[in-house]
């Protein structure tokens, strides 16, 4: 039986709508080419009404039922939402990995981290109120002042599809716990999963209009979102070209942005590593999630003295990963997650080639798999600093190598990039991994291991992976403005100006 996809609306002010112009996009299955569904297609007329909801949801009993409640309201529904998520994880994960294709196992792992982001962000939404009315320490004792942390407001969350369900909650959650209102527009490419989301907040009964969800493409959705004249603040994760499309129209109302961009984040790897270990950490660094992170480390810099015996050991545990249907047991790699996505990275492993580059390992469809958008784990030799393949994201399963004699020209060709998200460094002398990490260029320093990510830990890029930081107690400061208020407390008058009743 042809797996179909739960079919779904648009979900604006706490109820399901089909969208104003009635438009649909079809999802289609990359493990078999297939449709199997279809999701609204949300336009600016859509982005219209979800903005008119979130604005009445901050304004409802002035503001009483969530900008302005206390931080422990917010957070009951933030745990309800994490517990009813929870309940529905085999469910939900089943989705993920059919939708967007990675295997079914990290989906299952990504969706225990929804729960727990927003479980986390319920904690820092309960201690917001203990936190209002800080005091400020003044010069002047004829004053005395504080500082409140208030909703930025209305905000448009725009996400992407490698981790559909989890990235959408990076930014949810802690816009939910500052008391903000939120429209989330997902990618078109994957968005089952969090229109499953919209399904939980209206179980555990989120108030209408806190929470909108408009799936739909990004000129269509997304940039009418972007330019609206009342939402407050973007927050945007995906490509660079699209993040500066992003960036010149909020500037047009100087509208705060953060923005988590592309990378190109390399991997260290000195002489004097446990081979086996670092060759797993290097082939999970690249390939973990199809290759389709922003942040994997897809630069290996090898130490030219190990490279041979690294690269023949790094090839056999590639050629040991189970490529297969994401739903598969045992799966480690599923197909890219389109079409079009496909036939970018096969372009872009064709180009390093054409460009004097060498093809190790992999670079293909695997010859077991007839259908679908697959490609074996690649790594790519003979690589020089002017190819494209090291200068720009694939974002797909290929990996490029350098070699490199000494630390300064190691850390010389690892900040070599226009990106600055993530790096990673692998060796048993922690003091030269500790003197590397303050050297990196990068948002995110990994220390012998590569792609760990803990919600309690911030997460963001320098140059041109963006700015701002999401994660801990940093991404709820995204959603929150800081305002002063100053009292003057003396029973003496200011006295600057002569008084009228002296003259």
């Amino acid at each position: 039986m042809a797996i179909q996809m739960p079919s779904r609306l648009l979900f604006i002010d706490g109820e399901w709508r089909e969208p104003v112009l009635k438009k649909r996009i079809p999802i289609i299955n990359p493990t078999t080419e297939e449709i199997i569904g279809e999701i609204p297609a949300a336009t600016a007329e859509d982005v219209e009404l979800a903005v008119e909801a979130a604005r009445r949801a901050l304004s409802r009993n002035k503001g009483r039922d969530w900008a302005s409640a206390p931080g422990a309201v917010r957070a009951k529904y933030l745990r309800a939402i994490a517990a009813k998520i929870g309940e529905r994880k085999p469910e939900i994960a089943k989705l993920e990995a059919i939708d967007c294709g990675k295997p079914l196992d990290e989906a299952a792992w990504d969706i225990d981290d929804v729960s727990g982001c927003f479980e986390y962000y319920a904690e820092l939404a309960e201690g917001l109120d203990a936190q209002q009315k800080a005091p400020i320490s003044l010069p002047m004792e004829q004053f005395k002042s504080h500082v409140l942390k208030e909703p930025i407001g209305v905000v448009g969350l725009i996400t992407p599809w490698n981790y559909p369900l989890l990235m959408a909650t990076w930014k949810v959650a802690p816009a939910l716990a500052a008391g903000c209102a939120a429209i989330l527009k997902p990618s078109e490419l994957a968005s089952v999963t969090c229109l499953e989301l919209a399904d939980v907040c209206r179980e555990v009964g989120l108030p209408p209009g806190v929470l909108n969800i408009l799936t739909g493409l990004g000129h269509e959705a997304g940039a009418p979102l972007a330019s609206h004249p009342h939402v407050d603040k973007i927050a945007f994760t995906g490509s660079t070209m699209t993040g500066s499309k992003i960036m010149t129209a909020a500037a047009q109302l100087v509208k705060p942005v953060s923005l988590e961009l592309g990378g190109k984040s390399p991997i260290v790897v000195f002489d004097d590593v446990d081979i086996d270990k670092a060759a797993e950490w290097t082939a999970f660094g690249c390939f973990w999630t199809n290759g389709q992170i922003c942040s994997a480390t897809s630069r290996l810099i090898l130490h030219e003295d190990i490279a041979t015996e690294f690269l023949d050991r790094l090839v056999k545990w590639c050629k040991n990963i189970k490529i297969a249907d994401p739903l598969e047991e045992g799966c480690r790699l599923g197909p890219v997650v389109s079409g079009g996505q496909y036939e970018k990275i096969l372009k872009s492993i064709e180009t390093a080639k054409s460009e004097g580059a060498r093809v190790l390992s992999g670079g293909a469809r695997p010859e077991h798999l007839k259908k679908g958008f697959f490609i074996e784990p690649t790594i790519i030799t003979d690589v020089t600093t002017s190819m494209q393949i090291w200068r720009e994201e694939v974002f797909g399963p290929v990996l490029c190598v350098k070699t490199f004699s000494s630390e300064d020209e190691a850390l010389e060709l690892a900040n070599d990039t226009h990106y600055g998200l993530g790096a990673a460094v692998i060796s048993k002398d922690l003091e030269r991994c500790d003197r590397f990490s303050k050297g990196l260029q990068a948002g995110i320093v990994w220390i012998n291991c590569s792609q760990p990510c803990f919600c309690q830990a911030p997460w963001g890029g320098n140059k041109r992976s963006g700015f701002g930081r999401e994660l801990g107690k940093w991404g709820l400061d995204n959603y929150l403005t800081v305002k002063q208020v100053t009292e003057y407390v003396s029973d003496d008058p200011w006295g600057w100006y002569a008084s009228p009743s002296k003259l």
